[in-house]
C-alpha cells in the first residue's frame, strides 16, 4: 500500500485550521504533515516537513498567499492549492494571480459542519489535494511568464483551406486561467471574431474568474445569458454548472444537461455544437488540463472543416486534455503556449484576406 499524501495546511484562523485539519485527517489518502498560521511558518517548515501537497489560504498576516506561492515555487517547488473565499472579490483576484505564479488550482473554503454544502466543499477539498499531490512542479513554473519558443508540432487533422474565422473557442482545466490570460491577452480589442472560453473551475468562483479574465485582456470579457448573440470583442465565459452551446447566428444557449465526461460545463459540449453550427468558421484551442474533455469535440470540429490548436506538452502544466487530442490527431497545430496568440492572429488575418 503507498503511504498517504502529507499535506502542509497554511491558514491563519484557527477555526479553518481546525476544520481543515479535520477534513484531511479523516480521510485515510492523507495525513496532516503541518498547519501553520502564516506563510513565514510554512517557509521555516517547508523543507523539514517536506510535503507532497500545500493548502493555500491567500488573505494570510504579513506575507499574504501570493507572496508565499512565489516563494515557495521559486525555493521549494511544491503542489499547491489555493482555499478562497469565492464571495470576496479581493481574495479572488489574489488567488487568480497566485495560479499565475503556478498554483495549481483553487477551491471555496469550507463552512462549518452544520452547513448543507460541507460535505460537498470537503469531498472537492480532498479530491483536489489529491488529485494535485501527483502533478509535477517545477521551480518557478510562471504560467505569466514567456515561454521559450519551441518549433510547433503539426498534424494534418483539418480538410481544406481555412477560409474565415466567425469564432473563437478556448477550454482549459488545470493550470488553465493564467494559460487563458496568456492567450486572450495576446490578442487585440478589435478581434474580428467573439470568443468562448470553458474553464473547469468551483461554479462559486466563475463570475470572479470572469472579473479577472477582463483585467487580463484588452476584449471584454463576461459571463453571457441563455439566448444571447456572441459579438465581436467580448469573450464569453461559461458559467459554473452550466453547458454552454453556440447555435447558428451566435446564439448562446445555456443548460443544465448532464455533466460530460464529469464536467459541466464541458469543452466537447461547446467544441461540438459549434462543429454543428459553424465548422469552417471556428477556430478552437484546447489548453492544459486534467482528464480527457475536448477531445473529441475538437476531433469534432476537425472533421467539420474548422482549424483546431492543442497547446503542446512542453507548456502544459498538466497535459492531459491537448494530450488526448493529439493521440486522436484532433489538433493540426500543436503549439506552445506563447504561440497560439500569434497563430490565431495570423489564422484571423488570412480569414479576413480571404473574405
Amino acid at each position: 500500500m503507498s503511504r498517504p499524501v502529507r499535506v502542509m495546511i497554511v491558514e491563519d484562523s484557527l477555526v479553518v485550521r481546525q476544520l481543515l485539519s479535520h477534513i484531511i485527517g479523516r480521510d485515510p489518502r492523507f495525513v496532516v504533515a503541518a498547519a501553520v498560521e502564516s506563510a513565514e511558518a510554512a517557509l521555516a517548515e517547508i523543507e523539514r516537513v517536506k510535503p507532497d501537497v500545500i493548502s493555500m489560504d491567500i488573505r494570510l498576516p504579513g506575507m499574504d498567499g501570493l507572496e508565499a506561492t512565489r516563494r515557495i515555487m521559486s525555493e521549494h517547488p511544491t503542489p499547491i492549492v489555493v482555499i478562497a473565499d469565492a464571495v470576496e472579490d479581493a481574495s479572488l483576484r489574489i488567488s487568480m494571480n497566485a495560479l499565475k505564479a503556478g498554483a495549481l488550482t483553487v477551491v471555496e473554503k469550507p463552512t462549518g459542519p452544520a452547513s448543507a454544502s460541507y460535505e460537498h466543499l470537503a469531498d472537492t477539498i480532498c479530491t483536489q489535494l489529491f488529485i494535485m499531490s501527483s502533478v509535477p512542479v517545477i521551480r518557478r513554473r510562471n504560467i505569466g511568464a514567456p515561454s521559450p519558443v519551441r518549433a510547433p508540432i503539426t498534424t494534418s487533422a483539418r480538410r481544406g483551406p481555412f477560409e474565415q474565422l466567425d469564432y473563437l473557442a478556448l477550454a482549459a482545466s488545470t493550470g488553465g486561467p493564467p494559460a487563458l490570460a496568456r492567450v486572450l491577452g495576446g490578442l487585440p480589442a478589435d478581434f474580428p471574431a467573439p470568443a468562448f472560453v470553458v474553464q473547469h473551475m468551483g461554479a462559486a468562483f466563475m463570475e470572479g474568474f470572469a472579473r479577472w479574465l477582463d483585467g487580463q485582456t484588452p476584449l471584454s470579457v463576461k459571463v453571457p445569458s441563455d439566448g444571447e448573440t456572441a459579438e465581436p470583442g467580448f469573450v464569453y465565459v461559461a458559467p459554473g454548472d452550466r453547458h454552454l452551446a453556440v447555435r447558428i447566428g451566435g446564439v448562446m444557449r445555456l443548460t443544465r444537461d448532464p455533466p460530460q465526461g464529469g464536467q459541466r460545463p464541458s469543452a466537447n459540449v461547446l467544441f461540438s455544437s459549434l462543429a454543428q453550427s459553424a465548422g469552417e468558421r471556428t477556430l478552437a484551442v484546447l489548453l492544459t488540463g486534467m482528464g480527457e474533455d475536448g477531445a473529441a469535440g475538437l476531433a469534432d470540429l476537425a472533421t467539420a472543416g474548422g482549424h483546431t490548436i492543442a497547446e503542446h506538452a512542453s507548456t502544459a502544466v498538466v497535459n492531459g486534455m491537448p494530450g488526448a487530442a493529439v493521440r486522436l490527431r484532433a489538433a493540426r497545430d500543436v503549439l506552445p503556449l506563447d504561440l497560439i496568440a500569434p497563430r490565431i492572429l495570423q489564422l484571423a488575418s488570412l480569414g479576413r484576406a480571404a473574405s
